[in-house]
C-alpha cells in the first residue's frame, strides 16, 4: 500500500515579525456647493465613507468678495462651491461636526482672514478650545494673479493680510496652517516643475520675510511661523518627475529655512505639503482613462515615503465634463483607502533612497530651481516679478507650448491625439444623469436668506465694527481682531471686503498675453500659416486694415488660461485682440465690443455660469444693433447646454476636448465672414 505524500516542507522559516505601517496620510474630497445646508450633509456623508479630513470649496462670489446679490455674482452662487456670506452660514456649513477634532481645509485666499474668523467664532460657539484646531487656510495670493485669479487687494496690502493672519494664528492657534503656498495652480497655469518649484518658494520667501520684517513675531518665535508654513501641490502623469519634484521641493525648503532664517530645528524645517492630483490633464475625450491618471499621479506623491503627502485630495474622473456626483467622489476616496489600507505601501521605508536615476533627476531640479529663484530675487521678489509681469508671461509662454506640443502629436494624449478610436461608453450613455446638475433656485433662496439676515442683525453694531475695520485698514495695527469683531456682529463677506477696497483699492493683475512669446510658428504649409492667409483675406473683404476679436471673461471666473491661449494664437494668427482679462460684467464687455468695433467675441466659462451670462451678453448686443457680431463660447459646457446656447444665437460652443487651438481661430474666422454674409474661403492645403 502507497504511503501518503508528506506535502509539508521538512523545515519552516521562523515567522516574521509584523512590519508596522506607516500612518496614513489625511484623505480628502474637494467639496462644497449649492447652499451651506446641502454642503453640511455632503461633508456628514463623505466623514462617514471613511474620510478623514474636510476641504471646503467656496462660491466665486464668496472667494472674490462679494455678497450674492452683487451684479458679478450673478449665476455664480453655489456653482463651485458653497456660499458663505455671513457667521449664520458658517454655523450651518458646520453643524454636528466637532471642530476640534477636525481637521478643515479652506480653499480660500483673498477672503482668508474673513473665512478663518468665520470659523474661529463658529468654533467658540460649539465650546471648542481654539488652540486645539487644526487645519489650513490657503491664503496664497501670489498665485491668484498668475493663475487661479481670485484675488482682490493690490499685492502689498495682500500681503498685509497674510502676515497679520500669520502672527495671529501662531499666538491664538497655534496648530492651524495660516498659508498654504500652492504651486498646484501654477501647474495648471503652464508651469513647468522648474517653474513651479521656483515661484512657490519666491511666493514663501516673500511671506516669511513680510513677517519676520513686521515686528509682529520674535525672531525666537520664527520656527513656529516655519513650521505652520504648508504647501499644496500638483502632481501630473509624469510619475519620475513629479516624485522627483517633491524631493526636490524639499531639499530647497530645508535650505532656505536654515540658510535665510536660521531655522534649527529640523521638525521646523519639514516641507509639509497636501496634494490635489492633476485637474489639467483630465480630458472629456474618454473621460473614463482619467481614472488610471488619477491613480499614477497618486502614486507620485505617496509611493516616496520621505517625499509624502501629509494630504490627498484626488479629482473626480468626470471634472472635465461638469460637477462630479457624491459617488464619483466617493471612487476617488475608495482609491486612496485601496492604496493605504489593502496595499504594503506603508510598510516600509524610502524605496527610491539609493537610486542614481531619481538623485540625478533631483539634483538638476534643485540647481535649475535654484537658479531661477536668484533670477525672481534679483528683481525684487515674487510681488516684484508679479507686478511686472514677468512670472504672468512666463507661465502663458510655456502653457502657449505645451498645447503646441499636444496640437502636434509631439506630446501624446491618450484618446485625445492618438487612440482615438472608441466603444461607446456607458458611463456617459446618458450625459444628463453624469454629472451633478446645479439647482437654478438655489440663487433666488440665498439671496433672500441674505437679505433677511441683514434685516434682523444689530445694525448698528455691524457698521460700528466695519467702521474700526477701516480705520485699522488705515493704520498699521493687525487686522485680525477687528476682522473677528465684525464676523460676531454679523457683518457679511461683501461688507468686510467692501470696507477692505475702500482702503485698499483693487488690483487687476497682468494678463501675460502681449508679452508672450509665439509658440507656433507660422511656416509656409504650416496650419496656422493657412489660418493667417483666411484672416488677411477677410480683413480685406472687408475693408479693414485687422480682424479684431475680443476676448472676455464674463462673472467671477478666474480661470484664464483657456482664454489666455485663445488670444495668444489669434494674436499670433493676425488678429488685433482685445483681451482686458477676468471678471467684467456682460454690459462691460458689450460696451468694449461696441467701442473697440470688433468682428467676433469669444466668452471664456468654466464655473458653469455660462447659461446666464452668455445670453446676456447676446441680448446687449443685440439691443446694442450689433447683431453682426457672432458670439463664440468655450468651457466646460455639457452638451445639453451647448445646444441651448446655440438655440439662442450663439455661433460656435468649444469645450475641452476641442484641444486644436489653430483650428478654434480658423472657426472663428468661418463665423465672422458667414456673419458679415461673406463667402466661404477656399484657402489650398
Amino acid at each position: 500500500m502507497t504511503e501518503p505524500r508528506n506535502t509539508a516542507p521538512a523545515t519552516q522559516d521562523a515567522p516574521q515579525p509584523q512590519r508596522e505601517k506607516a500612518r496614513p496620510w489625511l484623505m480628502r474630497t474637494y467639496a462644497g456647493h449649492s447652499t451651506a445646508e446641502a454642503s453640511n450633509e455632503l461633508y456628514r456623508r463623505n466623514l462617514a465613507k471613511g474620510q478623514t479630513g474636510l476641504s471646503v470649496a467656496f462660491d466665486l462670489p464668496t472667494q472674490t468678495g462679494y455678497d450674492p446679490d452683487h451684479v458679478l455674482a450673478r449665476g455664480e452662487v453655489g456653482r463651485v462651491g458653497v456660499p458663505v456670506s455671513h457667521v449664520g452660514d458658517m454655523r450651518r456649513l458646520f453643524q454636528d461636526i466637532p471642530l476640534e477634532q477636525m481637521n478643515t481645509s479652506m480653499t480660500i485666499n483673498a477672503t482668508a482672514m474673513w473665512l478663518l474668523a468665520l470659523y474661529q467664532v463658529v468654533a467658540e460657539e460649539h465650546g471648542a478650545d481654539i488652540t486645539k484646531l487644526q487645519g489650513t487656510t490657503q491664503n496664497d495670493i501670489v498665485k491668484e494673479y498668475l493663475s487661479r485669479g481670485t484675488h482682490v487687494f493690490p499685492p502689498v496690502p495682500s500681503l498685509r493680510l497674510t502676515t497679520d493672519m500669520i502672527a495671529y494664528t501662531v499666538s491664538h492657534i497655534p496648530k492651524w496652517n495660516p498659508i498654504n503656498i500652492c504651486s498646484y495652480h501654477l501647474q495648471e497655469a503652464g508651469a513647468t516643475p522648474v517653474q513651479e518649484i521656483a515661484y512657490a518658494m519666491s511666493t514663501a520667501i516673500a511671506v516669511l520675510d513680510a513677517v519676520r520684517d513686521s515686528g509682529q513675531v520674535p525672531q525666537e518665535r520664527m520656527g513656529d511661523v516655519v513650521a505652520r508654513i504648508s504647501f499644496f501641490v500638483n502632481a501630473g502623469v509624469r510619475f519620475i518627475e513629479e516624485m522627483c519634484k517633491m524631493r526636490a521641493f524639499g531639499r530647497i525648503w530645508d535650505r532656505i529655512t536654515r540658510e535665510r532664517y536660521g531655522i534649527e530645528n529640523p521638525k521646523h524645517r519639514r516641507f509639509r505639503y497636501g496634494v490635489q492630483v492633476n485637474s489639467l490633464g483630465l480630458t472629456e475625450a474618454q473621460p473614463e482613462n482619467n481614472v488610471q491618471r488619477i491613480v499614477l499621479e497618486m502614486l507620485a506623491v505617496t509611493l516616496s515615503k520621505d517625499a509624502r503627502a501629509r494630504a490627498v485630495q484626488l479629482p473626480a474622473w468626470n471634472e472635465a465634463l461638469g460637477l462630479p456626483r457624491p459617488w464619483d467622489q466617493q471612487w476617488s476616496l475608495r482609491m486612496q483607502q485601496v492604496l493605504a489600507y489593502e496595499s504594503d505601501l506603508l510598510e516600509y521605508e524610502d524605496i527610491f533612497e539609493g537610486s542614481h536615476v531619481i538623485e540625478a533627476k533631483v539634483a538638476a531640479l534643485v540647481e535649475e530651481s535654484l537658479a531661477e529663484i536668484d533670477r525672481i530675487q534679483e528683481m525684487g521678489g515674487a510681488m516684484a516679478a508679479v507686478e511686472s509681469g514677468y512670472l504672468k508671461s512666463q507661465l502663458v509662454s510655456s502653457h502657449a507650448e505645451r498645447r503646441a506640443r499636444i496640437e502636434s502629436g509631439q506630446e501624446k494624449i491618450v484618446g485625445v491625439n492618438i487612440f482615438e478610436t472608441t466603444e461607446p461608453n456607458p458611463l456617459t450613455a446618458d450625459l444628463d444623469t453624469a454629472i451633478h446638475t446645479a439647482d437654478p433656485t438655489v440663487e433666488e433662496r440665498v439671496v433672500r436668506a441674505l437679505r433677511e439676515w441683514r434685516d434682523a442683525r444689530d445694525q448698528t453694531r455691524a457698521e460700528t465694527t466695519l467702521k474700526r475695520l477701516k480705520e485699522t485698514a488705515a493704520g498699521t495695527g493687525n487686522l485680525m481682531e477687528a476682522t473677528l469683531e465684525c464676523a460676531r456682529a454679523g457683518v457679511t463677506t461683501g461688507e468686510w471686503s467692501g470696507a477692505l477696497r475702500e482702503v485698499f483699492g483693487e488690483f487687476r493683475a497682468p494678463t501675460g498675453v502681449s508679452s508672450a512669446p509665439v509658440a507656433v510658428a507660422a511656416e509656409a504649409g504650416t496650419a496656422l500659416a493657412l489660418v493667417r492667409r483666411q484672416v488677411d483675406l477677410t480683413a480685406r473683404d472687408l475693408g479693414v486694415g485687422k480682424l479684431r476679436f475680443l476676448v472676455g471673461k464674463p462673472g467671477l471666473d478666474g480661470h484664464s488660461n483657456g482664454a489666455e491661449q485663445i488670444a495668444v494664437r489669434a494674436r499670433d494668427a493676425g488678429f488685433e485682440v482685445v483681451y482686458q482679462g477676468i471678471r467684467l460684467t456682460p454690459e462691460e464687455i458689450v460696451d468694449a465690443a461696441v467701442a473697440e468695433d470688433v468682428h467676433a467675441v469669444g466668452l471664456s466659462i468654466l464655473s458653469g455660469s455660462h447659461a446666464q451670462l452668455v445670453p446676456d451678453v447676446l441680448e446687449r448686443l443685440r439691443v446694442a444693433g450689433a447683431t453682426d457680431i457672432p458670439v463664440i463660447a468655450g468651457g466646460i459646457i455639457p452638451n445639453g447646454d451647448a445646444e441651448q446656447l446655440r438655440a439662442a444665437g450663439v455661433a460656435a460652443v468649444f469645450t475641452p476636448k476641442d484641444f486644436d487651438i489653430t483650428g478654434i481661430i480658423g472657426r472663428i474666422v468661418d463665423e465672422i465672414r458667414k456673419a458679415n454674409k461673406l463667402d466661404p474661403l477656399e484657402v489650398p492645403a
